[in-house]
């Protein structure tokens, strides 16, 4: 069963972290999101039960979890909005990586789908992908 919650930002980037971290090892643990997000693990383990309850993740108790492709889905949106921040500002307003990096993970979670899609458009015309 599936409930309705919103997807905060919060909630946003422990699904990319998430997505990130099951990209490079088997199994992802709650430990592992801690230690990902610099976090407590009792803060992992309440945002894991939202998405879990919301239908983003399985997880069963004391085991590793997976995004569900619901979850991929919202965690691949997320993603692909940092990234394109993040080329945006290091390619065409020359910003360290470092900062257009922290910047990206700021504003991605605020930026409307209009503004992203305007960015999409100029950044196919202006840079080279």
């Amino acid at each position: 069963m599936t409930n309705k919650i919103t997807v905060t930002p919060s909630l946003q980037d422990y699904l990319e972290a998430i997505l990130n971290l099951s990209e490079h090892n088997e199994k992802v643990r709650i430990t592992d999101i801690a230690t990902e997000l610099d976090v407590a693990k009792s803060s992992v383990h309440q945002a894991v039960t939202q998405l879990d309850k919301a239908g983003f993740v399985e997880h069963e108790r004391y085991g590793p979890l997976e995004l569900t492709e619901k979850g991929r889905k919202e965690a691949l949106k997320v993603r692909n909005k940092h990234d394109l921040l993040v080329k945006f500002f290091t390619q065409i307003l020359g910003v360290d990586y470092e900062t257009a990096h922290d910047d990206a993970c700021l504003i991605e979670h605020v930026i409307s789908q209009t503004t992203i899609d305007k960015l999409i458009e100029f950044c196919e015309n202006y840079i080279d992908n």
